[in-house]
């Protein structure tokens, strides 16, 4: 590790925390939001965010194939029309110099999902990019993480 950035920073965790907390209150789906959480993990390459979300959404019950296909969502079979959405509105924001937020994939969240539901899961979209980009910064080691969804974990979700 680089920095232990939340030693000197103390509040920093809380902080980002926040911005994710709207994602919670508007009751998407914790298996979901795990599912887009591992993809944009996934997409900025954060060993330690993968390795965390991957494992909350085993303990939440995912199914171990399609974490397996998650990489390759778009031609793999078994994703909702709604997770689909949220995937693809996922990538959008992570890659954003490449995609942009493009209409069409704003129309089809919004086919999928109410207002607040956009809203908040657009902010954990958000976090989870400011998480990765923390962790890649200052070379958060993987591994480590037990998620509190697990039986027996005494942290609370």
């Amino acid at each position: 590790m680089r920095i232990d950035i939340q030693r000197l920073v103390p509040d920093v965790m809380e902080t980002l925390t926040r911005v994710d907390e709207p994602a919670q209150r508007v009751g998407l789906d914790r298996r979901l939001l795990a599912l887009v959480k591992l993809r944009v993990s996934q997409l900025n390459g954060c060993a330690y965010c993968t390795d965390m979300h991957s494992k909350d959404a085993a303990a939440l019950g995912e199914d171990a194939q399609r974490l397996h296909l998650l990489a390759v969502w778009r031609e793999a079979p078994g994703f909702t029309a709604r997770e689909q959405a949220a995937l693809a509105w996922a990538e959008a924001l992570t890659l954003l110099p490449q995609l942009g937020a493009p209409d069409d994939r704003f129309e089809e969240l919004t086919g999928q999902f109410s207002a607040n539901e956009v809203a908040g899961l657009t902010l954990a979209i958000i976090a989870t990019n400011g998480w990765n980009r923390l962790c890649r910064a200052f070379q958060i080691p993987a591994g480590q993480y037990v998620s509190p969804y697990q039986a027996g974990a005494h942290a609370t979700p």
